[in-house]
């Protein structure tokens, strides 16, 4: 059964010109792109985006961050196997510091908070995410609503 899973490529990455590259290893691991945006969020958006995480010490910082800058935003499917799992292998830890070699997160981060990508955590919250930035009719082939 195919499975979906939301990224995003954040402003740090972005900025850095490493958006190809990142695309091309997430094409070459197996992830089909059924729908692509390059926006910028502002802080208000960013603030919902992140909710969940409201009252923690990082969410000022992380919604400025994430605000500061173009992001590209993502739905992946994936063919075989569970989407978002095998793509939070693929970017490794949240701390590139403790991201397996060869990790999005390992070869592309700065830091703990610039990691330069974003990956859902659950397929609920890859669904709410991918609703978040896209309607059905920009998702292929995908009923995200």
């Amino acid at each position: 059964m195919d499975t979906i899973t939301f990224s995003m490529i954040k402003p740090c990455a972005e900025s850095k010109n490493q958006t190809g590259a990142i695309l091309d290893r997430i094409c070459t691991a197996g992830f089909r792109i059924l729908a692509l945006k390059k926006t910028q969020l502002t802080k208000q958006q960013a603030e919902f985006f992140y909710k969940v995480h409201e009252g923690k010490p990082f969410y000022q910082d992380l919604t400025e961050f994430m605000s500061s800058g173009p992001i590209v935003a993502m739905v992946l499917e994936k063919k075989e196997g569970d989407a978002v799992e095998a793509y939070r292998t693929l970017i490794g830890a949240t701390n590139p510091q403790e991201a397996a070699e060869g990790t999005i997160r390992k070869d592309f981060a700065e830091s703990l908070q610039r990691n330069a990508v974003h990956g859902a955590d659950s397929p609920e919250n890859a669904l709410r995410e991918s609703r978040f930035f896209f309607s059905n009719l920009e998702v292929l082939g995908y009923q995200i609503a």
